[in-house]
């Protein structure tokens, strides 16, 4: 599980990196949508867990 301030720095990180690809014009590059994908797929996973244990507490 990430603690607040690790997502909010993957979130930061993520958009950061959209930005620069962006800007950059290697937003089509496998690697950096892979990077990408799984900095997001890392913050929705944490999402979905911390809400599972949140019901589990009530």
């Amino acid at each position: 599980m990430l603690s607040d301030k690790q997502s909010l720095i993957l979130c930061g990180l993520m958009a950061g990196g959209i930005f620069v690809a962006g800007i950059l014009e290697i937003l089509n590059n496998f690697i950096v949508l892979t990077i990408l994908t799984i900095i997001f797929l890392a913050v929705i996973i944490n999402i979905f867990y911390v809400h599972k244990i949140s019901k589990k507490r009530k």
